[in-house]
């Protein structure tokens, strides 16, 4: 039985601290409004006051000194006067409403409103009352008094002085629960900085993935599987007194499916699932690293059973160096020590199992490799053609397919595409077909996605004189000629000297899905990929730059033959390979091997370049036809060089499909699978696929 969370299951207080805050801050301003209003009426002007203590309207006059502000009230006489509308004005108009409001009755005074105005001076209001004081005396009227007071409102006193503090203690608040992780998560703040980043996945919640939906892999999946399988029964396998595995590493190439067998396993445990980088681990500060990777296994522990993933393990486990230059990698090391004994150290870890996904397993430590961490290393490869008709199944549900799609086809057409490449596949097919304004996806849109994605896109309005035109030509002829007539050279399947992308011409090949090569098989590539600058030299006597990628893919084969592969007999069954990359720096051979290697790189290449001249020079007519044609069609198939140059006896069953296919789609311009592509990367042709990688063509 698993462990069962006691906790709140998650579920947050809906009446947090904020509302505090709010509930004070409205109190707050309510006070300040109420104790602001009161029976008050204010005035426009000073001169309305002036106009009525000349006539002796005014009573119970009030100068508020520390207020700057004059409360009065108006008499009897002066209700009365106002009312017969002896006096016009915006003031005198709204004193008369006032007063309306009133009921207008001839009452004692103090019922009448109070009126007040503000004054910018006190010593000038005061001067001025005295003026008109004077004034009255002298004319014999009654004179009019004021009174001086201060006023007291204690409890606005009060709230002024308190409110500036608890504004600076709320936003202070406010910050350091920010700053603690309340407002942004676990881990995401200053004083969390030393926390896990790890999101969590209760149960398969929050991920739609599951192992329905990873295609291919089968080997792989049923590994992890496996893994998921003892978390929901483990009495099944503790009767018989197995253990669960600590840990599992998937490794390949990128895009071939290990972070979605990951989350196809989030999406299937029924337990805690804790997902992140490796450079999640990764800060400035000093020992942020193995405090994060403390947190999580903390959290793991608690939560058990459950499953950490770590995608891109490598940030992390590269192997640890001997002779560290000040400190350099101190704090990525002390991360992986860290990682290295909470995985299998001397505390129990029991429950926790980690997953973990590198492209890069050549440069992991040792220590992190062996068993009682990592027990099982699950290598995720390139999809065969079987698996890679599955990953299409998938990656074609959410399309609008023509009728009678061959998916067959179309997984035989990809030979190297991960499952990645295939998702992006279809979805420039599906772009390509609105782009046209069809109703559906169609088998066509499919080939000019795989032109798309190799070769780039058409650009048929690059100026290109009529000279370098004949010289792609006759460089594409020449490789197109010696695959035809090498045994052993990929099948072609398409060669055109439109521009796309970067190269003026490209040549499309579908190569055999094979697991050894031999060493006439890489001799015959190597002659294939002289044919472009074999040609030029044979009809034009000149060389150009266009045959740079050909001489570097060349040149790489070469030394990968003699010195990886041990297919050089006067270097012998040797191989200086260094599959951990420690040696990096150094050469593992003598100054003297490395001649030997370089005069035999040197002679081999100038061996095949010499049988390229001699192939063509047999086959000049022949090649002269082709490039003819290729200068009139721009592109030419599998068929026109049956043409001229009559079946391969050796062909392959896969290749007369492909010709079979040709035949029905019968249109120049329909094009291509994917291929190790040649393409003219300096004037002519640049090499833009793999030799293990590319497809067959439409006609």
């Amino acid at each position: 039985m698993m462990k069962k969370d006691n906790k709140n299951n998650g579920k947050k207080n809906p009446y947090t601290i904020y509302w505090i805050y709010a509930a004070i801050g409205l109190a707050i301003i309510g006070v300040q409004l109420f104790m602001s209003s009161s029976t008050t009426r204010e005035l426009r002007t000073k001169e309305t006051f002036n106009t009525l203590l000349r006539e002796g309207y005014v009573d119970d006059v009030v100068l508020w000194r520390n207020v700057g502000r004059v409360d009065f009230r108006i008499n009897e006489g002066g209700v009365e006067a106002i009312k017969r509308g002896d006096y016009s004005g915006v003031d005198f108009e709204n004193i008369k409403r006032a007063l309306t409001d009133q009921g207008g009755r001839a009452v004692a005074t103090p019922a009448y409103p109070k009126f007040s105005f503000d004054i910018a001076s006190t010593e000038v209001f005061i001067n001025e009352f005295d003026e008109i004081s004077r004034n009255r005396k002298e004319e014999g009227l009654p004179a009019v008094d004021y009174r001086v007071d201060e006023e007291h409102n204690y409890l606005s006193q009060i709230f002024g002085f308190l409110l500036p503090i608890i504004i600076i203690v709320a936003i202070w608040l406010f910050i350091m629960r920010r700053m603690a992780g309340g407002g942004g998560g676990p881990g995401g703040q200053i004083f969390n900085i030393g926390k896990s980043k790890a999101k969590v996945f209760e149960k398969g919640k929050q991920t739609n993935v599951t192992f329905k939906d990873v295609a291919g892999l089968e080997g792989a999946k049923e590994e992890i599987e496996e893994i998921v399988a003892f978390l929901k029964n483990p009495k099944k396998y503790t009767e018989l007194g197995a253990k669960i595995p600590k840990g599992a590493l998937l490794v390949g190439p990128p895009g071939t499916g290990k972070t979605l067998l990951a989350k196809a396993v989030a999406g299937e445990a029924d337990v805690p699932f804790f997902s992140l980088s490796g450079s999640d681990f990764v800060e400035m500060f000093v020992g942020v690293g193995a405090s994060r990777v403390r947190d999580l296994f903390k959290q793991a522990k608690e939560k058990s059973p459950s499953i950490i993933f770590i995608d891109e393990i490598d940030a992390i486990g590269r192997a640890r160096g001997k002779h560290n230059s000040v400190g350099s990698n101190d704090e990525r090391e002390n991360t992986l020590n860290q990682l290295l004994t909470e995985m299998d150290g001397f505390g129990t870890n029991s429950g926790v199992i980690i997953l973990a996904a590198t492209n890069r397993a050549d440069v992991l430590d040792k220590a992190l490799m062996r068993a009682g961490r990592f027990d099982r290393q699950i290598y995720v490869d390139m999809p065969d053609v079987n698996e890679r008709k599955e990953i299409f199944q998938v990656h074609l549900k959410p399309l609008k397919l023509a009728k009678e799609m061959d998916i067959d086809f179309l997984a035989k057409q990809t030979p190297g595409f991960s499952g990645a490449d295939i998702a992006n596949l279809c979805n420039e097919a599906a772009l390509i077909a609105a782009r046209k304004n069809k109703t559906s996806v169609e088998k066509q849109d499919f080939l000019d996605a795989v032109d798309r994605i190799v070769g780039g896109l058409e650009k048929k309005n690059k100026i290109i004189t009529q000279d370098e035109r004949e010289a792609i030509a006759y460089h594409e002829a020449g490789h197109a000629t010696i695959s035809w007539l090498a045994q052993y050279a990929h099948p072609l399947v398409k060669v055109t000297i439109v521009p796309r992308g970067r190269s003026l011409g490209a040549a499309w090949y579908l190569p055999e899905e094979r697991s050894i090569t031999r060493t006439d098989q890489l001799l015959d590539e190597m002659c294939s990929a002289l044919g472009g600058r074999a040609a030029e030299e044979l009809i034009f006597d000149k060389i150009s730059t266009g045959a740079l990628s050909d001489l570097e893919k060349v040149t790489k084969q070469a030394y990968a033959m003699v010195s990886m592969y041990g297919l050089n007999k006067r270097v012998g069954n040797i191989s200086f390979y260094d599959s951990q990359g420690q040696s990096m720096f150094t050469k593992p051979y003598s100054e003297e091997t490395a001649k030997l290697i370089d005069e035999e790189v040197g002679k081999m290449i100038e061996e095949q370049y010499r049988r390229a001249i001699q192939i063509l020079s047999e086959n000049k007519d022949k090649l002269t036809k082709l490039a003819q044609k290729l200068l009139e069609k721009e592109v030419i198939f599998k068929e026109d060089l049956v043409e001229i140059f009559g079946k391969r006896p050796w062909e392959t069953s896969t290749a007369d499909e492909i010709i079979e296919h040709e035949k029905e789609v019968n249109t120049v311009q329909d094009s291509t699978e994917k291929t190790s592509v040649e393409n003219n990367e300096e004037g002519l042709e640049e090499n833009t696929g793999k030799d293990s990688e590319n497809i067959s063509s439409t006609n």
